[in-house]
């Protein structure tokens, strides 16, 4: 039997700047369309509390996968998102900035519409710190501001760390830092702004020259996988800084960081994530708007966004049957 038609909000970052050949979010709402979903675009700016209900400016869209040609908008309307939404999905892209927090927030006050992922969620656990409930699992680690525990830290490491702010994405503002460099104390105070704030330092593992591995999970379930691979004179494994994706599987190390990881996700309602894992140690859990469903697409000749809208039509259908139970009774 068809799925029943649904309404998808996506509360994402500009439209007009998706990458159409990269970007999960799009390929999300592709699938949704091709389903018959209406599918929604709303700007995080434009969410609104109205008689103290979650409510937007939405945007039909109507997407293809036309380089410079790929969306069309229709009106937009404001809702109030439990009365004409069944889902949301949270996609803007980091940093969780004060204006990140407040749409999330807002997005707490959904009580029939499944926002995804869940926003107490995102506002408990941040990208980087979140890994550090599972530190057996990670390389060396400290979060602190002072340039002093940094540059002791780097001691400790042998002379060799990375630094990478708390609230970054693709690579942002990710250095390594080598004892004896000329320019160490100018790099700890740009990564604590003078001390202003903190950052993170790991210890360097060598294995990020043959690859980070990106693995995506759905409820706690492997979806899929990919190794990125780092450019020549480059530490930075990120798509976005030039790295090259590769094939790659989940090994029993991973089967092992995934199942101490996946009660935790469950519970919290961190549906679609994105984990990290260099030489067997995971380094960041991505809960804000994971990538890399159309890399692993590519090389696998795979189509996961269907198998996340399949879940989602499963998860809406089982919602309104637990709905229809609790007003019988």
């Amino acid at each position: 039997m068809p799925a029943q038609t649904r309404v998808l909000a996506f509360a994402m970052d500009p439209i007009e700047s998706v990458d159409i050949d990269a970007d999960t979010t799009f390929v999300f709402m592709l699938e949704a369309q091709r389903r018959g979903h209406e599918v929604l675009y709303v700007d995080p700016a434009d969410l609104s509390v109205s008689g103290g209900r979650a409510a937007a400016l939405v945007t039909p869209v109507t997407l293809r996968r036309e380089r410079g040609d790929h969306f069309e908008k229709g009106p937009s309307r404001r809702v109030i998102l439990d009365e004409e939404v069944d889902a949301v999905f949270q996609r803007k892209d980091p940093p969780v900035d004060l204006d990140y927090i407040v749409s999330t927030q807002i997005l707490t006050l959904c009580e029939r519409a499944w926002v995804l992922n869940r926003p107490q969620g995102l506002l408990a656990y941040n990208e980087k710190l979140m890994a550090l409930l599972f530190r057996d699992l990670m390389p060396a680690t400290i979060v602190t501001r002072r340039i002093e525990e940094l540059r002791a830290f780097l001691v400790a490491q042998g002379g060799r760390m990375i630094v990478k702010p708390l609230d970054g994405k693709g690579g942002e503002g990710v250095f390594q830092v080598v004892d004896g460099d000329p320019n160490v104390s100018s790099l700890l105070e740009q990564a604590t702004g003078l001390e202003t704030r903190c950052t993170m330092a790991q210890q360097f593992i060598s294995d990020v020259q043959t690859g980070d591995k990106r693995i995506l999970l759905l409820e706690g379930e492997p979806l899929g996988a990919l190794l990125r691979v780092p450019p020549d004179g480059e530490v930075r494994a990120n798509l976005h800084v030039g790295a090259r994706a590769t094939r790659t599987g989940i090994d029993d190390a991973d089967r092992r960081i995934i199942e101490r990881l996946a009660p935790r996700l469950k519970r919290e309602g961190l549906y679609f994530v994105g984990i990290d894992v260099i030489g067997g140690y995971l380094t960041e859990v991505n809960v804000t708007s994971p990538t890399g469903v159309q890399e692993v697409n590519a090389l696998e000749g795979s189509c996961l966004e269907a198998r996340v809208i399949d879940w989602l039509e499963q998860g809406l259908q089982a919602r309104d049957e637990r709905f229809e139970r609790s007003r019988s009774d």
